[in-house]
């Protein structure tokens, strides 16, 4: 551990609670970063939902967060708890009024990737924290880069969580929600790793508050990594399956999207394919006998099969002449 003099200590919580103000540098930006991600999000605009990423400020009062915590600060960990709690609040009323302006009845790719978080994501924060803490102790290197990687886990599922409200979408506002929770622990959890480890704070509790909050996200988004495995599996074995000749599908079909409802006894799995063929039930009862041998449990089958009809200038059928 590098020993820090008490100035450049002090100098630290200075410059953190400066960042960690509610101010009007702040309020703009994350107003600005808020509109961006919500309407990207509304049009699946990828490249839209980056801009919001770059521009959202959320990162600052997250390490003022971990180091007034961990210093024992109140003013300090008073503050970035405001600013974030105000933010918070503010852009899921934002991204809520969106939505019910717009009223879309489904949303696309990108809300749906925030719905469902796993360990991964876990993984993500925690590593986006560590290179915002390791910016702010290392005076050359630019905050920028740190602060794209953090706002990248932040604004975004907070306006999925406003959106998913706005049309009655539980499931889905819950499981941004644990996200962006996901996400916040997980970058004050490394935050403060690397503030004790860089000699600026020492343990204390809030270390440990933090780790056993973090630790009870990882029992759903344990849960959720497994059965995203375990869907990975099922969709290579199915694509894999039909692709067989005793089924004699072949190249004749395509598989487009797989559905699965674990909750059905046995589960049942909703395939969307492209054919050039109707689907005969004989075919999707050797598919779930093969199914069942490859995964060692018995599943459902149903087929929603788009059936492409081909068609040929050379298949004009010509009048008869007079």
């Amino acid at each position: 551990m590098t020993k820090i003099s008490l100035d450049n200590v002090e100098q630290m919580r200075q410059d953190l609670l400066e960042d960690s103000q509610l101010d009007s540098n702040f309020v703009i930006l994350t107003v600005g970063a808020c509109l961006i991600a919500t309407f990207g999000l509304v049009a699946n605009s990828a490249a839209v939902i980056i801009g919001a990423m770059i521009v959202a400020p959320l990162m600052m009062p997250l390490r003022g967060a971990a180091f007034g915590a961990l210093a024992g600060d109140p003013k300090l960990f008073r503050e970035a708890a405001k600013s974030l709690a105000i933010a918070t609040l503010f852009s899921t009323l934002v991204s809520w009024t969106i939505g019910r302006v717009i009223g879309l009845p489904d949303f696309g790719s990108e809300v749906l990737a925030r719905t469902e978080p796993t360990l991964l994501d876990l993984g993500v924060a925690v590593t986006a924290g560590a290179i915002s803490g390791f910016a702010k102790v290392r005076p050359k290197i630019s905050d920028a880069f740190a602060g794209t990687a953090i706002a990248v886990a932040l604004m975004p599922p907070i306006c999925v969580v406003g959106l998913s409200l706005s049309q009655g979408l539980w499931s889905y506002s819950w499981g941004a929600l644990l996200l962006y929770l996901t996400n916040l622990l997980g970058i004050i959890l490394a935050c403060m790793l690397v503030f004790i480890i860089a000699g600026y704070a020492k343990y204390n509790h809030a270390l440990s508050w933090t780790l056993a909050l973090a630790s009870v996200l990882v029992i759903p988004l344990g849960i959720s990594f497994f059965q995203l495995l375990r869907q990975a599996q099922l969709h290579y074995t199915i694509k894999t399956i039909l692709l067989n000749r005793t089924i004699t599908f072949g190249r004749m079909m395509e598989l487009k999207q797989t559905d699965v409802d674990w909750s059905a006894k046995p589960p049942e799995v909703f395939l969307r394919v492209q054919s050039k063929k109707s689907v005969t039930p004989n075919q999707v009862r050797l598919v779930e006998e093969f199914l069942s041998q490859e995964m060692g449990r018995p599943f459902t089958l149903v087929f929603q099969v788009n059936q492409i009809q081909e068609v040929r200038a050379k298949d004009t059928v010509e009048s008869p002449k007079p």
